[in-house]
């Protein structure tokens, strides 16, 4: 009798046959158990961490996760000479100024004709007068893009070399040319934003 043989008759029996095979109560490997026990106790663990002690809930994670991503958005700011962004009320307010209006121009006529046109029709750059946009419509979204530029798409970044005062000055001096369309404007790019 072979050492396979003896093991198997050392094993007990179910009792249960079908077909004449006969079904043998074979213990699970010892690895199998301790992985068994194992996930329990981190299961346990991990119960009395989060349910019961002092681990933080979801709402909890969530809010230290935005408190990452403000932090972040602060310390992009700080590079970009500390300006504050605007609220969208703030910008359409100054949209409405003629002073600011006209001191955008003066600083978009020398920062921004040469890709955008002079009237922002449109050249190397996006038009700006019509009611497509490429990244995002809001005014904050246009005060970020002067900001924070898109240097795949070879925007640069204004925030550092323009003052804040600027930055919102041109802001207001594009949503001055929203739905202006002038001629030899660039064709749409981007998404259609029906209001602003």
């Amino acid at each position: 009798m072979s050492a396979k043989e003896k093991r198997i008759e050392e094993v007990k029996s179910t009792g249960h046959v079908y077909d004449g095979i006969e079904e043998l109560d074979h213990p699970p490997p010892p690895w199998f158990v301790a992985m068994f026990y194992l996930t329990v106790a981190i299961g346990l663990a991990y119960y009395a961490y989060y349910e019961i002690g002092p681990g933080p809930t979801q709402g909890q994670e969530l809010q230290a996760e935005r408190r990452k991503e403000e932090l972040a958005e602060l310390t992009s700011l700080a590079a970009s000479g500390g300006s504050k962004i605007p609220s969208e009320d703030e910008l359409q307010a100054m949209g409405k100024d003629p002073g600011r209006r006209s001191a955008g121009a003066a600083v978009f006529s020398t920062k921004c004709a040469s890709c955008h046109g002079n009237r922002g029709e449109g050249g190397i750059g996006p038009n700006l007068t019509d009611r497509h946009w490429i990244h995002g419509g809001r005014l904050t979204d246009v005060f970020n893009v002067i900001t924070q530029g898109v240097p795949v798409k070879g925007m640069p970044p204004w925030g550092a070399l323009l003052k804040q005062e600027e930055v919102e000055g041109v802001t207001a001096f594009v949503a001055s040319l929203a739905g202006t369309n002038p001629p030899g404007g660039k064709a749409p790019q981007g998404e259609l934003v029906e209001k602003r």
